[in-house]
């Protein structure tokens, strides 16, 4: 029999990959980018970004830059959020929708403002594994004629410098004072005497900034926040951090068959203060009659991890199915999130999740699991 060659798809590498092996890290595959998943450890990484400062690469996302006379009406179409509430240096988180209101993707819009010619101008940062599909949703509803849209994927390495000490860290790289700069705002400066842009956003729960500069730029500023102590930290800490935050990680806990009205996230939602866009008849509706399923949080006592697509039994019935689930290094418990039968979605209502075959008690609690003490107000 003649041998067959076995190929495998190929991994993207981030221009921080060389550091990140440098370090020993332990790399994963993750939205077509082979990424780091832990340098010191996920529990020590996350404790970290709680207590100090820590650093993710982030350049996988897929990055945009629009422009053109009407950007944020063409925009408006597209969200069910009312983005005409954002000033120059603002920025909206929310999702893209299709005709049956899920979501295709959850995004930032960064709004840089009007410059003289009245040409307005927005960054917009979506998830990695996502890049193409958002990018041919907006290339496809966007009118080409008036906008302009390049796409940086490629091009730009992006840095989250996240935690209480973080905003100390990056201060003493740039002359730019970061005081003013309010949770979800940005602004476009220098690093190392070339163009960076800084917003003060992040994934985590806790403040913090993500940085997208040229790759050379991005190694510097990698290297001299590891050099004065900043915690290289993975997919894995970033995991357990957002999940103590309750922020959904698409693919999930949301995805194109989830609405953000079922998934908790009503406030993204300005039906009373927007016109038409794609999705609004079926969210109008949702809102009107009410959803029939909610995504909860669930707490578990013990050590008894409820993870990604572990059934919720209510009554002995399967009920729902776990989409994010750990053991919270933060709060030293088990936590979850779940899509649950509206009715059964109550604080405090006492469900059962099965654990390998065993049914553990549960618990409806509130979200987020954790809130941070040292996030600025908007």
């Amino acid at each position: 029999m003649a041998n067959q060659e076995h190929t495998t798809p190929s991994l993207a590498r981030t221009p921080l990959y060389p550091l990140g092996v440098e370090l020993k890290a332990r790399f994963t595959s993750f939205g077509g980018w082979e990424m780091p998943v832990q340098y010191s450890g996920i529990t020590q990484e996350h404790h970290a970004v709680r207590d100090a400062a820590g650093m993710f690469d982030i350049s996988h996302m897929g990055k945009f830059t629009l422009q053109g006379k009407n950007l944020i009406d063409q925009l408006q179409k597209l969200v069910p959020s009312d983005l005409n509430r954002l000033q120059p240096g603002q920025a909206q988180y929310t999702v893209l929708l299709n005709p049956q209101g899920g979501i295709i993707d959850d995004i930032i819009i960064y709004y840089q403002g009007t410059d003289s010619t009245a040409t307005q101008k927005a960054v917009i940062i979506v998830n990695a594994a996502t890049t193409t599909k958002d990018k041919d949703w907006l290339l496809t509803h966007l009118s080409l004629d008036t906008v302009q849209f390049q796409d940086l994927s490629g091009d730009k390495v992006l840095i989250a410098i996240q935690g209480p000490k973080a905003a100390y860290h990056l201060q003493s790289l740039i002359s730019v004072d970061l005081t003013p700069i309010a949770n979800f705002g940005h602004l476009e400066t220098t690093i190392f005497g070339q163009p960076a842009f800084i917003a003060r956003t992040g994934y985590t729960g806790e403040d913090g900034f993500e940085v997208m500069v040229d790759p050379e730029v991005g190694v510097k500023l990698w290297q001299s926040l590891y050099e004065a102590g900043v915690i290289p930290c993975g997919l894995g800490a970033r995991d357990t951090l957002r999940l103590e935050a309750a922020m959904a990680l698409y693919g999930q806990d949301i995805d194109d068959t989830t609405t953000p009205l079922e998934a908790g996230l009503g406030w993204l939602v300005h039906l009373d203060t927007k016109g038409d866009f794609i999705g609004r008849n079926v969210l109008a509706q949702q809102k009107a009659q009410g959803v029939q399923r909610r995504l909860v949080g669930l707490q578990t006592p013990g050590r008894n991890i409820a993870r990604h697509g572990y059934p919720v039994l209510s009554s002995d019935q399967v009920v729902g199915e776990v989409t994010s689930g750990t053991l919270s290094p933060t709060l030293g418990y088990p936590i979850a999130l779940a899509y649950v039968p509206t009715p059964l979605a109550k604080t405090g209502n006492q469900l059962g999740v099965e654990i390998r075959h065993k049914v553990y008690p549960t618990q409806v609690v509130k979200r987020p699991f954790y809130r941070s003490k040292n996030r600025v107000n908007n």
